[in-house]
């Protein structure tokens, strides 16, 4: 049976370790439902002095499972790059998700996508960055340092 529930839980790293949360992904007709609850997020601030804002936030499914911080400046480099299997350019990547807002550090989203299936993200792992996607900006959107990062786990696994 193929699975149709997997989970990521969020755990922020040096530069912002009191990000906490949970991405859900669930099967449903035509596609896959994505929830998203999360904590702690930085409160936006605008670009200032050559420095990238911070805010809204990158939201993206990376290559790899793994969310070893490394290098405490440049954390969860271990997780790869975007995930995306179709080699698309940047903003059509399967891994090209909505951008987090920061509300008093709490963001509450859900969309829906039909990029992949759930069965397709297990493995891989969800990153949190510093500043907005821009969807254009390749490989990868311009996006900042990585904040936070969940390894996305199926039911099984849970």
């Amino acid at each position: 049976m193929a699975d149709n529930l997997a989970v990521a839980n969020i755990q922020g790293g040096p530069l912002a370790p009191d990000i906490k949360g949970t991405v859900t992904f669930r099967s449903v007709q035509g596609g896959t439902k994505v929830t998203v609850e999360v904590w702690g997020l930085p409160r936006y601030q605008p670009a200032v002095n050559g420095q990238q804002q911070v805010g809204p936030h990158g939201f993206h499914i990376h290559e790899v499972g793994i969310c070893k911080v490394g290098d405490t400046s440049n954390p969860f480099m271990a997780a790869g790059g975007h995930w995306n299997p179709d080699n698309q350019p940047h903003g059509n990547h399967a891994g090209d998700l909505p951008v987090l807002f920061s509300n008093n550090g709490i963001a509450y989203m859900t969309f829906f996508t039909d990029k992949f299936t759930v069965a397709e993200v297990i493995g891989k792992s969800v990153i949190i960055h510093e500043s907005p996607d821009d969807y254009r900006t390749q490989p990868a959107g311009n996006s900042g340092r990585r904040l936070a990062c969940g390894v996305i786990r199926g039911r099984r696994d849970i």
